[in-house]
């Protein structure tokens, strides 16, 4: 009977996997616009609400925050909640989130807004991929993840694009009255059209969350990564940034000690036991360090160096967000049939050659060659991500894959987030730079050639510890 049982459920995954892939592509695709759709108009917000440049970068750093706390968080409620009420609450807070900015009248209200957003869109690409991992068999699986990073990258590519544009068009709350609609359309859509995934609980044993060790990795990630920004702003030796970077640190031994301890650990220490999934997350966490950094200063570069308008610096972009929205279903379809572990190393080689290309050749040059390089980086990314994901699922057990995405999509936007706040930093302390790191750079831009150097560095170690991941197929 319980055979049977299962075997039904097992039916009505499959029957639903067209539908639960349309809520998924939609909601990855709303998530991934609405994080960058404000960088354009930051400037509009400013002066608004009438604040300095500073404060409101909180618009942008208050959501980064929320989703490296989040992230791991839903995924290890994952392994306690059923994920379509869990994705659903999500998608509710998300659109509370996005009606707050809405309305905002102030900064601080907006600022909250963003971080209540956060707290809702942190679930989507961790419960996204426990969905994914639970509806599709092993030899169906990459493709679907591939489907979820292209969609991914067009957000990411077109996040900037559509917030410039209607924000110019229509003034900044229409971004988020937009972004209201599209989350409750994911909320009636995550209740109707997701089949029901209880999680794995092993007969006999008693579920019991670690609320202590939840909160210790979240401070951990979220002292971190305001550590870090705080860095990037106000400098490192400041002690907004030093003191949460000590923070950080003292709450990451809290947490070590307290899996040591605790008889059902937030995060199971198996886990980091487990080399191969190690080595996928320290994969995961450099190579969206170099993408989202490249995403983040080839605009700046084309602002400042080559004197293009926020449009045609944008622009720019759309070449690496198409490579990934065209690539990413394709590998991740052959990524079934090859392996994982090919595709990320091939992926990482390139993705090293065009952030070298790219220091080498692009700050100061034709925006055609920076658009080059950057579709270098798209398309490397796109070998790269869902296959790590993949090959991560892939090693873990069934009762840890909740804990296990968590930590690895939360080590993937840490890594995002890191980057784009350290090449930041390293940009602003080489501005006066003369002679250039990069041998063969020769143009004027030094600062921006020894930053994606820096990149192409970070690229390398992640291409080292690809070579101990396993070639899950």
């Amino acid at each position: 009977m319980k055979a049977k049982t299962k075997q039904n459920e097992f039916v009505e995954h499959r029957a639903s996997a067209t539908l639960l892939m349309m809520v998924i592509i939609l909601s990855s695709l709303s998530a991934a616009m609405t994080v960058d759709m404000v960088n354009p108009v930051l400037g509009l917000i400013g002066e608004s609400l009438q604040a300095s440049k500073a404060q409101v970068s909180w618009v942008v750093s208050g959501i980064a925050l929320l989703l490296a706390i989040g992230i791991p968080l839903y995924g290890r409620m994952s392994d306690f909640i059923e994920l379509r009420k869990l994705f659903a609450l999500a998608a509710s807070i998300l659109s509370i989130g996005s009606l707050i900015c809405a309305l905002a009248s102030n900064l601080p209200l907006l600022v909250f807004g963003r971080m209540v957003q956060g707290a809702g869109m942190s679930a989507i690409p961790v419960l996204s991929v426990v969905a994914v991992s639970k509806v599709f068999a092993e030899g169906k699986r990459g493709a679907a993840l591939g489907v979820v990073a292209g969609c991914i990258g067009i957000g990411t590519a077109l996040g900037p694009i559509f917030g410039g544009v209607v924000g110019q068009a229509w003034g900044w709350p229409a971004l988020f009255w937009i972004a209201f609609s599209l989350s409750l359309l994911i909320v009636v859509g995550s209740v109707f059209a997701l089949p029901v995934i209880r999680p794995e609980i092993e007969d006999g044993t008693e579920q019991t969350f670690d609320l202590l060790g939840g909160t210790l990795l979240g401070l951990t990630a979220g002292l971190f990564l305001f550590g870090v920004t705080q860095g990037e702003s106000a400098g490192f030796a400041s002690f907004s940034s030093y003191g949460s970077l000590l923070g950080s640190l003292l709450a990451m031994i809290g947490f070590v000690l307290r899996i040591r301890a605790a008889s059902k650990p937030f995060v199971p220490p198996a886990l980091f036991k487990n080399r191969f999934y190690v080595n996928s997350v320290v994969v995961a966490f450099l190579s969206a360090f170099a993408y989202f950094a490249v995403l983040v200063f080839v605009p700046l570069l084309c602002l400042e160096v080559n004197g293009l308008s926020p449009g045609e610096a944008g622009v720019t972009l759309l070449p690496g967000g198409a490579a990934v929205a065209l690539v990413s279903p394709w590998v991740g379809r052959i990524s079934d049939r090859v392996g994982t572990k090919s595709l990320v190393v091939s992926g990482l080689i390139l993705m090293g050659v065009s952030t070298f290309f790219l220091s080498a050749f692009a700050p100061g040059a034709s925006p055609l060659l920076i658009s080059a390089g950057v579709m270098g980086v798209g398309i490397a990314f796109a070998f790269v991500n869902s296959p790590a994901t993949n090959s991560a699922i892939g090693v873990l057990r069934k009762d840890l894959v909740g804990a296990g995405m968590g930590f690895f999509q939360g080590a993937l936007y840490l890594g995002a987030g890191t980057g784009a706040s350290l090449i930041g930093a390293f940009l602003h302390a080489r501005s006066d730079a003369i002679d250039p790191l990069n041998p063969m750079y020769r143009l004027d831009a030094v600062n921006y050639s020894d930053s994606f150097l820096a990149v192409t560095i970070a690229v390398i170690f992640a291409l080292i510890a690809s070579f101990g991941i396993k070639n899950d197929s």
